[in-house]
C-alpha cells in the first residue's frame, strides 16, 4: 500500500480566531484614521507647564524665587490679604475668611486649635502650593513666585515656625519642620457607623 498524506482539517477553534483576529486588527486601523471633526487640538508644551502646577512635598516642582516674612507682610497689605483675613491674619469680613493666625495655647495639640492652614498642613510645601494656585479669590494664578514664597513665609511666621528673616526659596521651604509632624497621616480603624475622631470638630 502506498503512504497517503495526512489532510489537516482546520479545527472550529481556529476557524473562529483568525478572523476575529483580522477584524480586531482592520478595526483598530479604522479607529486610528478616524476623522477629529475638528473637535479640540494637542496642547503645547507651554500649555502643559501652565496647568502642571502642582507642588508635591520634596518640592522639585517648586519655581525659582525666594521670600520673607517681612517681605510676606508687604504683600499682604499690597495684595490686599489683609481685607479678607484680616490684621495679621487674625480673621476678616465676620468670620467667612477663615483666619490663618492661631489665637489658642501654643502647648495646645494641633487638633485643639482652629483649622489654620500653616499648622494642618503636613508639609511647608502645601501651604506655598494652595496659596500660589487659590489665592487672591478671584484673581487666583496672579501673584509671582516671590510673591507667594514671602506669603508663606509670612503665615509661616504668625504662627511661629520660622523666624522673621528666615529665606525660604526651593531649597529651604521644603526642609520646614511643619508642627503636626506625623498626625496627619495616620489613620484610625474605621468600622461603619463609628464615630469621628475625638476632638475633630469638622
Amino acid at each position: 500500500m502506498g503512504s497517503r498524506e495526512m489532510v489537516k482539517v482546520p479545527t472550529p477553534l481556529k476557524v473562529v480566531t483568525i478572523p476575529l483576529l483580522l477584524a480586531s486588527l482592520v478595526g483598530s486601523l479604522a479607529i486610528a484614521q478616524s476623522p477629529t471633526y475638528g473637535v479640540g487640538r494637542t496642547p503645547t508644551a507651554e500649555e502643559l507647564r501652565q496647568m502642571d502646577i502642582s507642588i508635591g512635598p520634596t518640592g522639585e516642582e517648586l519655581p525659582p524665587g525666594s521670600g520673607t516674612a517681612i517681605e510676606g507682610a508687604q504683600v499682604y497689605v499690597q495684595r490686599a490679604c489683609i481685607g479678607c483675613h484680616g490684621a495679621e491674619g487674625m480673621g476678616g469680613l465676620g468670620g467667612l475668611a477663615p483666619a490663618l493666625r492661631s489665637q489658642r495655647d501654643a502647648d495646645l495639640p494641633i487638633w485643639e486649635k482652629e483649622r489654620i492652614l500653616p499648622l494642618r498642613s503636613p508639609h511647608a510645601t502645601t501651604v506655598w502650593d494652595y496659596i500660589n494656585r487659590g489665592m487672591p479669590l478671584g484673581l487666583e494664578g496672579t501673584l509671582t513666585p516671590d510673591e507667594v514664597y514671602s506669603l508663606t513665609a509670612y503665615l509661616l511666621f504668625l504662627n511661629d515656625l520660622i523666624p522673621e528673616d528666615q529665606v525660604l526659596d526651593q531649597e529651604s521651604l521644603p526642609k520646614v519642620t511643619m508642627p503636626i509632624g506625623d498626625e496627619y497621616g495616620k489613620p484610625h480603624e474605621f468600622k461603619l457607623n463609628s464615630p469621628r475622631l475625638e476632638g475633630y470638630p469638622y
